[in-house]
């Protein structure tokens, strides 16, 4: 079966997924697109498995001030390389995770990663994290974060 090069080009667009993960998806599906994209979260979870067995020592520490400067956010986000670190789109996820600790208190990385991103409520942070490492192509993890209220 041939792939439809339009959907191709639409599908890596909407997930940032490699274009080989887009390909073999639509393959799959008879270039449908919403199959495509629920056929991606399977693929997906096979390459998020063997890519977080790998070590994530790069990354960066972002944080998130509140306008009324009374609430802070930090946070490690942890990539495999530099390369990946210093890429725009990485330094946007370290942002939004910033923030998002800012806006949803929680005392754990876990308690973290199961939370409902304040952005997007139909998504967990987790779903966030598994994005990032199928965009990047390599393990990208929360280390550890810290959040700061005024009086607290």
């Amino acid at each position: 079966m041939s792939i439809d090069l339009v959907k191709l080009k639409e599908l890596r667009e909407k997930t940032g997924v490699s274009f080989a993960l887009c390909k073999k998806a639509l393959e799959q599906t008879n270039n449908d697109i919403p199959s495509a994209m629920k056929k991606l979260q399977e693929l997906a979870g096979e390459k998020i498995e063997e890519k977080s067995k790998r070590s994530a020592s790069a990354g960066g520490i972002f944080s998130y001030i509140h306008h009324n400067k009374k609430i802070a956010a930090l946070v490690e986000l942890a990539s495999e390389t530099d390369f990946v670190s210093g890429n725009i789109d990485f330094q946007k996820v370290g942002q939004e995770l910033a923030l998002h600790i800012a806006s949803m208190p929680s005392k754990t990385v876990e308690e973290l990663l199961e939370q409902e991103y304040v952005r997007d409520p139909s998504k967990k942070i987790r779903d966030l994290i598994k994005e990032a490492v199928l965009k990047f192509g390599e393990n990208i993890k929360v280390n550890r974060f810290l959040r700061w209220e005024l009086g607290l």
